[in-house]
């Protein structure tokens, strides 16, 4: 619950103003975030068009449909996973607020910190997994059990660079502090 605007969510929606890497590694993330974002959402309405497609035709017309779920669910993942930077970036996730309100501003930043510290560990070790998954997808040359049989590649490889946009965007967030950067 929470009774107004939060100390460490008045950051949100704008990248880092100043000059040097940081900054213009986060308003380059802002720009590609939010082209990744309308793609995402295409492929959010494409996911439900696919299953309703699939619910009426196997109702209404008894047809067969054995590629239409794993196509919702790799648009699914693929949507879930590219758009966590942005997530990321506008401070979206979902957290822990009864802290923010005890501690002063400046423990409020450094308790941010340390959780974009734990979160980038985490991710990291996440983004190497899932680059070693689609890696041996690609070369193993697996594919799903379904007839349709698509390369496991695909979803592998978005969940990959997914996780790997959102370490680059919770490294730029760590820097900032550091550089001196402004979120306005």
């Amino acid at each position: 619950m929470s009774h107004g605007p939060l100390p460490d969510r008045d950051d949100k929606t704008i990248a880092a103003a100043g000059t040097g890497l940081a900054p213009a590694i986060d308003r380059g993330l802002a720009v590609l975030n939010s082209i990744i974002v309308v793609f995402a959402s295409i492929a959010l309405v494409a996911a439900c068009t696919i299953l309703s497609y699939s619910v009426l035709s196997r109702a209404l017309f008894k047809a067969a449909n054995y590629w239409q779920d794993e196509a919702a669910v790799f648009l699914l993942v693929g949507a879930t996973f590219m758009t966590a930077a942005y997530v990321q970036q506008n401070r979206g996730h979902i957290g822990i607020e009864a802290f923010v309100g005890l501690l002063s501003p400046l423990a409020n930043r450094i308790r941010l910190w340390l959780v974009d510290a734990a979160t980038f560990l985490f991710c990291a070790f996440f983004t190497w997994k899932s680059w070693t998954l689609a890696h041996e997808a690609y070369v193993d040359g697996q594919v799903s059990n379904s007839m349709w049989s698509p390369p496991l590649a695909i979803p592998y490889s978005l969940m990959a660079l997914g996780m790997s946009l959102l370490c680059i965007q919770i490294l730029v967030q760590l820097a900032l502090p550091f550089v001196g950067a402004r979120r306005p």
